[in-house]
C-alpha cells in the first residue's frame, strides 16, 4: 500500500504547506473550515500565509534540522507551488507522506521532462527541442522555425525566463539574456484562446474536473478567467479527459491544472497542452465564490484521504486578478453586485505583483 492509500486525517489533525504566499493562505482557510489544522514552511518572513495560521516555521528550504522539527509537528505535508526544491520533498517524504508525491515535481519542474511525458501520453504539445547553446538554439529553429519561444527548463513562471524569438533577432544575445545552460525551445502555437482545466485526484483513483476556464494574459500574467469557456461541449469534454488522463499517469493526489491552448484548424479547434501545474492554480480562483466546492478545499480533501465533491458551478463567473497598483481600487468592487474581494495580505505593491482577486458570478441562464 503506498503512503497515499495510508492517509486518513481526522478533524484537528494537521497539514504542513510548503510555501507561504496567497495559494498556501487560501489552503489553510479552507482546510480550517473542515477543522484541520495547517503549519505553513516559507522562508520568506513577510509570507501572508502566516497570517492565517497558529503555528509556521520561517527557514530556508535546504534547512534540514527545521524540516525536521516541521516534520514532527503535521501529519501529511503539501505544497502551494511547484519549486519547492525535490530534495526538500524527499526529506520530508521519508518522515511523513508528501502529496502530491515528490516525484511529480520531477517531471513538471523541468520543460523539457514535462514535455516528454505529455507527448508520451499521445497528447499534443508544441514542437519542441532541447537547447544548451547558442549553436543549438540555431539547430533548433532550423528544425521548428521561427516565431518560436525559448524557456528555461526550471524555475518559470508568469512570463519570467522566456522570450519570444522572431526572424531577424541576434540569437547569440537572446542565448546570453537568457542566463542558463538548460532551456527548451517550443514552436508558437497560433492559439484562438487560452484555456485551463483544474482537475483534483483522489488516492483512490476518483477524478473530478472543474468546468473548463477561458483564460486572458497580459504581460505573460493572468488577467481575467472566464467559466465556463467559449467552446464546445465536445471540445470541453476532451480538455476534461487530457487532464484526466494526465493525473492518473502522474499517480496524483491533490489538485493541478493543465493549461491548454485552442488551435483553430479546418476541421474545428484542436487541444494543445501547454503546461501542468501541479498545485491549485490563479485560474481556479473563480471555484472559491463560484462553484459548491473550490479548488482549495478539494485538494485538501484528496490529501486528507476525503472523498472528493462533485463540484457545481453556480452560474457564468469572472475571476480578475489585482495585479500592483490596482489593489488600491479594491473599494469600487465592494459594492458591485455578485462580486467577493479577495485580498491577499502582502505588502506594498508591485509591478507584476498579484496582489488580490475579484470574482463576480452572475445568476445562470433562466434565474433571476
Amino acid at each position: 500500500m503506498t503512503a497515499s492509500k495510508q492517509v486518513k486525517l481526522k478533524p484537528g489533525d494537521t497539514i504542513g504547506i510548503l510555501g507561504g504566499g496567497q495559494l498556501g493562505r487560501m489552503l489553510a482557510t479552507a482546510a480550517a473550515r473542515l477543522g484541520l489544522r495547517c503549519q505553513v514552511f516559507s522562508p520568506d518572513p513577510d509570507s501572508p500565509a502566516f497570517d492565517v495560521v497558529q503555528n509556521a516555521t520561517c527557514a530556508e528550504y535546504a534547512d534540514v534540522e527545521a524540516l525536521e522539527l516541521f516534520a514532527t509537528d503535521v501529519d501529511v505535508v503539501t505544497y502551494e507551488f511547484e519549486n519547492v526544491p525535490a530534495a526538500t520533498a524527499m526529506i520530508l517524504g521519508a518522515r511523513r507522506p508528501v502529496l502530491p508525491d515528490y516525484k511529480v515535481l520531477e517531471t513538471t519542474q523541468d520543460r523539457l521532462a514535462e514535455k516528454d511525458f505529455v507527448t508520451g501520453l499521445g497528447i499534443a504539445t508544441a514542437r519542441y527541442a532541447d537547447v544548451s547553446s547558442a549553436a543549438s538554439l540555431r539547430a533548433a529553429i532550423g528544425v521548428i522555425g521561427l516565431p518560436a519561444v525559448i524557456k528555461t527548463r526550471r524555475f518559470g513562471y508568469d512570463g519570467k525566463g522566456q522570450a519570444i524569438i522572431r526572424e531577424g533577432d541576434d540569437l547569440d544575445a537572446v542565448w546570453a539574456d537568457l542566463e542558463t545552460k538548460s532551456a527548451i525551445l517550443e514552436g508558437f502555437v497560433p492559439f484562438e484562446r487560452e484555456i485551463s482545466v483544474i482537475a483534483a485526484r483522489g488516492a483512490d483513483g476518483t477524478v473530478e474536473c472543474f468546468d473548463v476556464t477561458d483564460n486572458e494574459h497580459g504581460d505573460h500574467i493572468l488577467r481575467v478567467s472566464r467559466a465556463p469557456a467559449d467552446i464546445s461541449e465536445t471540445l470541453a469534454a476532451e480538455a476534461r479527459s487530457i487532464a484526466t488522463k494526465i493525473a492518473t499517469a502522474l499517480n496524483y493526489v491533490g489538485v493541478l491544472a493543465v493549461e491548454m491552448f485552442v488551435v483553430p484548424g479546418d476541421n474545428g479547434p484542436t487541444l494543445m497542452v501547454n503546461e501542468i501545474a501541479p498545485r491549485v492554480h490563479n485560474s481556479g480562483h473563480w471555484t472559491l465564490d463560484g462553484a459548491s466546492v473550490s479548488q482549495f478545499e478539494q485538494h485538501i480533501r484528496a490529501i486528507a484521504g476525503w472523498p472528493l465533491a462533485k463540484p457545481v458551478r453556480h452560474g457564468p463567473v469572472t475571476m480578475t486578478n489585482l495585479i500592483g497598483d490596482e489593489v488600491n481600487d479594491y473599494a469600487k468592487w465592494l459594492t458591485v453586485p455578485g462580486a467577493t474581494v479577495h485580498l491577499y495580505g502582502k505588502g506594498a505593491p508591485r509591478p507584476g505583483r498579484k496582489m488580490g482577486h475579484i470574482t463576480q458570478v452572475m445568476p445562470a441562464p433562466g434565474k433571476s
